[in-house]
């Protein structure tokens, strides 16, 4: 089935750490747009939940933003190579720290 969304998504794995109250679980991107990101993982929060991100930039930046989980396909962590999608689609609500790093790889997005 083919990708119908027209929202511009950049493909880059970056590390990314997450979770509800803090976040402490590590994973990594696999694609970025302007509104949110999809987060690859086997631990994912459910719809709904707001989750707090830590996006490692470029090994030294740090991106703190709040976002909600719009949709989660939980597979085993054994699995997590094999299926396509894996993990959840979050949507940022609110950067906290780090706002001129996430507007710089935004800006990357535009360029292609």
């Amino acid at each position: 089935m083919a990708d119908k969304r027209t929202i511009k998504r950049l493909r880059k794995r970056l590390t990314v750490k997450f979770g509800l109250l803090q976040a402490d679980r590590i994973a990594f991107t696999e694609d970025i747009s302007h509104n949110g990101l999809f987060i690859k993982t086997a631990n994912v929060a459910s719809p709904g939940n707001d989750i707090k991100i830590e996006l490692s930039v470029d090994g030294n930046t740090l991106v703190r933003m709040e976002a909600r989980v719009m949709w989660a396909k939980k597979v085993p962590a054994n699995m997590l190579r094999l299926v396509k999608k894996s993990g959840m689609g979050v949507r940022i609500l609110r950067i906290v720290d780090g706002g001129e790093a996430f507007s710089e790889l935004c800006r990357e997005l535009d360029r292609h």
